[in-house]
């Protein structure tokens, strides 16, 4: 392969990568913002900011169980990840 060829395909790589690069950058900018709410931060939620994730969520089911001061809606996702969605303030 002669030098002139392998400029140009060296080109036309970078150029691919460079469009590649942009288009996951506007796929990223044109993503909805984050629209779940976060965890509350009242007294019955503040002890769960001191814990890990999956520690904290071990204890969301006594009170957002179906039988709980305050149940999920009909509909709502897998109970066992909530604060995958629903975020911790920093």
């Amino acid at each position: 392969m002669n030098q002139y060829l392998k400029k140009n395909k060296i080109r036309l790589l970078n150029l691919l990568f460079i469009a590649g690069c942009v288009a996951i950058l506007v796929f990223l900018l044109k993503a909805p913002p984050e629209s779940t709410t976060k965890l509350p931060q009242d007294e019955n939620h503040l002890k769960f900011y001191s814990m890990g994730k999956k520690e904290a969520e071990k204890h969301c089911g006594a009170c957002h169980g179906p039988e709980g001061q305050a149940p999920l809606p009909e509909g709502h996702p897998p109970k066992y990840r909530c604060l995958f969605c629903h975020k911790k303030y920093k």
